[in-house]
Parts: C-alpha cells; structure tokens; sequence
C-alpha cells in the first residue's frame, strides 16, 4: 500500500435491540431461531462450544458487537472491550485464521468483567483451563497455544463477515451446544413472531413422537398422493 492504514477505526454508535427483545431469546434453541428465520443465519459448523460444553455451560443470546481483525492478530477484539455493554456478545473475526489464538483467558477475563455474555470467534483460542476458570461461554474452532499480534488494523463496531454470515453490532447472537445463529437488527421482532408459531409445531411434534410416531404426517401425505411413483 502506498500509504499504511489507520491502525484502529471504531463505530460506537449503532442500534441495540430493547430489553424486551433481548428477553425473548433466552433459553430459545439455535435450532428453532434458525427455523425461524427461513432456515438461515447459522454460523458455519467449525464454531462449536469450547470443549463441546463439557466444563462451561455454553448458551447465550445477546447483542453483538464485532471486532475485525487480520490474520493473526487481535487489536480490535481488545479495543472492543472498551465498548462492551452488560449483555453483548463479542463477535471477533480473524479472517479464520488457524495458526494462533484469537483471545486467551485475560481477554475472556476482561470481557466477563465488562459484562459481556458470551465470546464467538472463527479462530481457535488458548488458555482453556483458565478460560473454565472464567466461565464465560466461548465459541471458537478450537485450541491452539501460539500468541497473535496486536498491531492492527482493525474495525470495531463495523459489519464483519464471520463463519458464512454477515454480522453487524446490534444484531442478535443466539448460541448453544448445536452452533451459533445471528437475527439481523432489522428482522429481529419478525423472528420473535415467527418464534411463536415455531415453538407451538416443535412442541405438537414432540408429542406424536412420544405417543409412538414413526413417520411424519407429510411423508405419509406424500406417499398416499401423486408426488410419489412407485416402481415395481
């Protein structure tokens, strides 16, 4: 580049959604946001629970705010916790780099005491016995010890792509032990209305299967009508 770019650009300003809207997705299966939402918003299966969830309890749903860092390196990620509001989910892209950690368990540490929810990265993190000690959920791609850089740039507060997803701060993180999922800010009470109805199919199904179900009401509509050829 002919000239060096600034190190650090941060957006502080950006819609939040209510408390009313945060509430709503507490405890609400990534699964049937992401049925709500037309079957989209799921972050690519290479994020997963630190530890598959086996020493932290990984469920969360919270406002995001991203960092955007390069490769190998964390500027934004620890520039962010100055922004962190008690709720937020930190979303730190690194571009999937593999070959060092994205956070460890001082940064973890400090967004817990910021008030942050959750921490959700396409890179591995380290520190995985002090990151248990902390106790904050993680999503990651899993370990690797090697230390990243903290030279910049990077953007903070700005719209990042991230695990097959577009994510701005101020959308909705839904995550558990399934994945994570993100609502768009401008889609979030459409997602809430669609949850209703959602949840209220989830929950008939469950009981036909426990009554002794074995195959779906529209399989069998479809084996007894025209959209099934039977070959002799």
């Amino acid at each position: 580049m002919i000239e060096e770019p600034t190190p650090l650009t941060v957006r502080k300003n950006f819609s939040r959604p209510t408390e009313d809207q945060i509430a709503a997705f507490q405890g609400i299966p990534t699964g049937f946001v992401a049925d709500a939402l037309g079957g989209g918003g799921a972050f690519s299966s290479s994020i997963r629970p630190i530890g598959e969830g086996r020493d932290i309890k990984c469920i969360a749903a919270g406002p995001a705010i991203t960092a955007a860092n390069g490769p190998a390196d964390i500027l934004a990620t620890i520039a962010a916790l100055n922004f962190v509001k008690p709720g937020d989910i930190l979303v730190a892209a690194v571009d999937g780099h593999q070959g060092c950690s994205a956070a460890g368990d001082r940064v973890i540490g400090m967004l817990k005491n910021a008030g942050g929810a959750a921490f959700v990265t396409d890179g591995p993190v380290r520190d995985y016995v002090g990151i248990v000690g902390v106790g904050l959920p993680v999503w990651c791609t899993g370990l690797n010890p090697a230390s990243p850089y903290t030279s910049g740039p990077g953007r903070v507060g700005v719209s990042i792509q991230i695990a097959g997803q577009n994510v701005s701060s101020g959308d909705m993180i839904i995550a558990d032990q399934d994945g994570v999922v993100v609502v768009p800010f401008d889609q979030i009470d459409d997602v809430i209305e669609n949850l209703n109805h959602i949840r209220d199919l989830e929950m008939k199904l469950d009981a036909e299967v426990s009554a002794g179900r074995t195959v779906s009401q529209t399989a069998l509509d479809m084996l007894s009508d025209s959209r099934t050829t039977y070959l002799s």
